[in-house]
């Protein structure tokens, strides 16, 4: 069945192409070591029981990539798998209309695009292909750093003389005027007194002399 199907691939090559009628989820997967990656295709327009091969292409699609056979699964054959394909970790099987390709303890060799394929007559027809990426380490996006705001320097103006408006009156001068005050008020007093007595003093001579 193995080289059947490597010659149908050599022969057909220039008709491989990808397809709505098989949809393969996710479109990429990261997986760290040793984790378990899970891929599905659905076959939107097949029959049920029509088989699903499980490909592998290591590196970016080209003319002079390579697939390579994987597994397949069928009701009566069960899970066939592809030469050098470690069994114990890799699985197919088919749940109504999605084929799942459970892939465990994956390591970094894992890394590729999966592809599911039907064989049809005469076009081979492929879903688009699954990207898995097995890291060691899920990388990790460092928060963006916020530059700080420089500050204005603060501007000190001093008050206009044209158009300030009133006088800003502190406490000390205030009490200079308070003192201003009184002193006028008392110096006016005094010479309220004074001016009185004289008054008095001249009323006094006045009506001396006039006797």
């Amino acid at each position: 069945m193995q080289p059947r199907l490597w010659l149908l691939f050599a022969a057909q090559l220039a008709a491989l192409h990808s397809s709505s009628v098989l949809q393969q989820a996710p479109a990429s997967i990261m997986v760290q070591t040793n984790q378990t990656a899970v891929l599905t295709c659905e076959a939107k327009t097949y029959h049920t029981t029509v088989r699903i091969y499980w490909l592998r292409q290591r590196q970016a699609p080209s003319a002079h990539s390579h697939l390579e056979f994987l597994a397949f699964w069928d009701t009566t054959k069960k899970t066939v798998y592809g030469e050098k394909v470690q069994q114990e970790k890799l699985t197919v099987f088919q749940d109504a209309s999605k084929y799942v390709l459970n892939l465990a303890r994956v390591k970094p060799a894992d890394s590729g695009i999966y592809f599911c394929m039907t064989i049809g007559t005469p076009e081979l027809t492929f879903g688009k292909g699954t990207e898995l990426s097995v890291v060691d380490v899920f990388p990790t996006t460092a928060p963006p750093t916020k530059k700080p705001t420089p500050k204005k320097p603060k501007v000190c103006r001093q008050p206009n003389p044209v158009t300030q408006k009133g006088l800003s009156c502190g406490p000390i001068t205030l009490g200079l005027l308070a003192a201003g005050v009184l002193v006028l008020l008392m110096s006016l007093g005094v010479a309220i007194h004074t001016h009185c007595l004289q008054r008095r003093a001249r009323l006094r001579l006045v009506k001396q002399f006039y006797k």
